[in-house]
């Protein structure tokens, strides 16, 4: 099956992640057996994004997901909707939409094993090794939390509340560590608001929202925070409490501050990832408990094991129906749609979000084709 295309990519300086290119070729190459063509047409863009990123080449390997061939540069990860333009795969039909983990390019091939009602897996061989949660591919049309209609707040959300969902779960499970407060740093980013949104119904626990002072207001306005503090403020909360830190801000200073003020009072440091510090947990010989990186799928994978997936994704989705309704009510304090099209408008949002100059109420959509039918 011949498919001529003009493939257009953009691809991220692995060491300056607001630095991206955009590269265009001619993609000639018949599609083989057991591969489908993906066009993609839109994606979300977050901190979250930045956060896979600067975590490439770490453990989770992020950056091998999509390989490049050029060990400078690299394909950011991001979550979206594609649909299928060629297939030689039974079950994959042409005209069919996905959600899942793309790649920002025009175009993907893949290679769809594991193929059921619900979806399939990419099966390319580099892909083997990797984090399975980030293979799977949901078909739309047997998706129970799919609405075609709130797609943009779906792209945006599922990536971040699994997150979010996942570990208000972990902390949960783990009587939060005996702990009487707890202190978000980051407190306006949607990953970290959409876990206090899933903690709303903590009994005795102090949530306190730490921020700039620039997103107090927001931070404040969001009424899912006992109480929002502005960073320097820190050092000014009670040290007789037994506190856990949950870390989405990745700042060493603002961590040492945090383990030297509380001490012993510090019963766990959660750090949850960030989108501007790419150095991972640096700061060491901290008193108080040494950081924990926190990575959802492990929480999947127990809960999976403790109620099975079909109640775990029946949460998840009750949950998720529940956050984007809020989020999708016209007027909310929570979250405002910024919809963009083009690569050049994808590497707008990418510099804005490495360098923290987004609006914590802003949500970014970036739509580079056009849906089949259209």
């Amino acid at each position: 099956m011949n498919n001529t295309f003009t493939l257009t990519r953009l691809e991220t300086r692995k060491n300056a992640l607001g630095t991206t290119r955009v590269v265009t070729t001619q993609d000639n190459a018949a599609l083989q057996p057991g591969e489908v063509l993906m066009k993609i047409d839109r994606f979300a863009l977050t901190t979250n994004n930045i956060t896979y990123a600067a975590f490439g080449d770490a453990q989770l390997k992020y950056w091998s997901f999509f390989p490049t061939g050029d060990a400078d540069w690299g394909h950011m990860p991001v979550w979206g909707f594609a649909d299928v333009v060629a297939s030689t795969v039974e079950g994959v039909e042409v005209g069919e939409r996905f959600y899942g983990y793309f790649p920002i390019s025009s175009h993907f091939r893949m290679q769809p094993v594991r193929v059921t009602p619900r979806g399939f897996y990419d099966g390319a061989p580099h892909r083997a090794e990797l984090v399975s949660a980030y293979n799977q591919y949901m078909r739309c049309s047997n998706d129970t939390g799919y609405s075609a209609a709130l797609e943009d707040y779906q792209m945006l959300v599922r990536p971040l509340f699994i997150t979010s969902f996942m570990l208000a779960d972990f902390l949960e499970d783990n009587g939060f560590f005996g702990a009487k407060q707890i202190v978000v740093s980051s407190a306006s980013s949607k990953t970290a608001f959409g876990t206090a949104f899933c903690l709303d119904a903590r009994d005795g626990l102090t949530l306190i929202g730490a921020t700039s002072a620039g997103n107090r207001a927001f931070v404040e306005g969001l009424g899912c925070y006992d109480r929002a503090v502005d960073y320097a403020e820190v050092t000014a909360l009670q040290t007789d409490v037994p506190t856990l830190y949950v870390d989405f801000a990745g700042n060493d200073a603002f961590r040492a501050t945090v383990h030297h003020h509380f001490g012993d009072a510090l019963v766990y440091d959660c750090y949850a990832g960030s989108a501007q510090n790419t150095a991972f947990l640096s700061q060491t010989r901290l008193p108080g408990p040494e950081p924990a990186f926190y990575f959802a799928p492990v929480q999947i994978r127990k809960r999976n094991a403790d109620w099975g997936p079909q109640e775990v994704n029946r949460r998840f989705n009750e949950a998720q129906g529940k956050f984007i309704a809020m989020l999708a009510t016209p007027g909310n304090r929570w979250m405002a749609l910024a919809q963009g099209n083009g690569f050049a408008h994808a590497q707008a949002v990418i510099a804005d979000l490495h360098a923290g100059k987004v609006d914590p109420q802003e949500a970014h959509v970036v739509r580079i084709g056009e849906r089949l039918g259209e």
